[in-house]
């Protein structure tokens, strides 16, 4: 084995532990252009027990790259269907504390999902930044308020700083209508992650923010491009945390009952300990 290959079937057997999921995906995300166009900053990556990560193309059709709604369709069909999934999406989940308290939000994720839908339809034939200037003018939160989660990671942006480099926040208001709308087709058969519990319930699919920046160091570039390389990152780190059994750790940070119940609103990085 190379420095950078990770567990096969046979390895996982041979060392007794079996693993929680058999299928891995990580998602690169973009918050450019409209949920229909095709962008090539979004990238997906899939591996399982036997096979390492190899990217994913997107569904047939005239636009060469993923876009937006077809990313969602397509997850809808892997994370609802029979194999138990673990997917990572890098764009935030959720939004600060302070956000809640701002605009007299209820603390329920779900509710918070609607009412931002509701003022940042970003699912619709538009862009963020049309929906920055206009409808959603009213609904946005101040750069400086970083979430729990971000405060413990180190280089993690506010999902409320725009125009700076490695900016989460177009890619986060762009893709949380999209979360409700798998929420809303799949139900329970896929558990959102700290949301529903960080108990994962056995034979879920699971959908978790992640920071690819946390993992893009730990395996070889080779000839992929940064956003390729990030998706690629964030389904290899999956895999080898489910094959060595470090990944139930890793779904039960370190936190105080009080900051847990913060991280159940705001939202927690896999993988931030």
């Amino acid at each position: 084995m190379t420095q950078n290959s990770l567990c096969d079937y046979r390895e996982i057997d041979d060392d007794n532990v079996m693993p929680q999921f058999e299928r891995y995906i990580g998602i690169d995300y973009s918050g450019a252009k409209t949920p229909t166009e095709s962008l090539r900053g979004l990238r997906v990556y899939a591996a399982d027990w036997v096979m390492p990560p190899s990217e994913v193309p997107p569904p047939p059709s005239p636009r060469k790259y993923w876009t937006r709604r077809g990313l969602a369709e397509w997850l809808v069909a892997q994370l609802a269907g029979g194999k138990p999934t673990l997917a990572g999406i890098d764009h935030g989940f959720s939004f600060p504390l302070a956000y809640f308290e701002k605009h007299r939000l209820a603390r329920v994720w779900p509710k918070f999902l609607d009412d931002f839908q509701k003022h940042w339809p970003t699912d619709g034939d538009t862009n963020v930044s049309t929906v920055r200037r206009g409808k959603g003018a009213k609904r946005q939160g101040d750069p400086e308020w970083l979430r729990l989660t971000e405060r413990w990671t180190a280089g993690a942006k506010s999902v409320f700083q725009f125009g700076v480099p490695g900016q989460v926040a177009p890619s986060t208001h762009a893709g949380l209508p999209w979360l409700r709308f798998i929420r809303q087709r799949c139900g329970d058969r896929v558990h959102f992650w700290p949301f529903d519990g960080l108990e994962i319930p056995s034979g879920h699919s699971v959908l978790a923010e992640v920071y690819p920046s946390l993992w893009t160091r730990r395996f070889a570039a080779e000839d992929r491009n940064g956003d390729q390389h990030a998706a690629f990152s964030v389904a290899a780190w999956l895999r080898r945390a489910d094959a060595d059994g470090s990944l139930p750790g890793y779904f039960h940070p370190a936190l105080e009952p009080k900051e847990r119940k913060q991280a159940e609103i705001e939202g927690w990085i896999l993988g931030v300990l």
